[in-house]
């Protein structure tokens, strides 16, 4: 069955660093966009950071433009967001996610992992 994975969320002080693997298993979701969203409770999932197959395009939502980094490495069928200079604002549980199609919106993606949480602290 093909699974997304996360990692590497935590607890990190405002100003720190963190950095997400999102590994997948079960398939390798070639030609898929991949896509990080963020959620907290009460509030939808917010689009973060997304990258096509190729690597050769990447967006990102304001609020993290300049700060994040999303990647991938098609052979080890793993994305990667690097997220820097955090802020408590970016305290949420984080998802990566696959789709056919390169959108933002979160009804376009098919396959989600679980979620990492990233707390920030002042």
């Amino acid at each position: 069955q093909a699974q997304l994975v996360e990692s590497g969320g935590g607890l990190v002080q405002a100003g720190g660093s963190l950095r997400l693997p999102c590994a997948a298993s079960g398939r390798t979701f070639r030609g898929y966009a991949m896509g990080w969203f963020r959620q907290v409770p009460g509030m939808e999932r917010e689009f973060v950071a997304g990258i096509t197959w190729s690597g050769g395009m990447t967006r990102y939502a304001d609020s993290v433009e300049g700060r994040f980094t999303v990647s991938r490495d098609n052979a080890k069928n793993t994305v990667f967001l690097q997220m820097n200079s955090l802020k408590p604002e970016d305290m949420a549980v984080y998802y990566c996610a696959a789709s056919r199609v390169w959108t933002m919106m979160a009804a376009d993606f098919e396959a989600w992992g679980q979620g990492t949480q990233v707390t920030v602290s002042s």
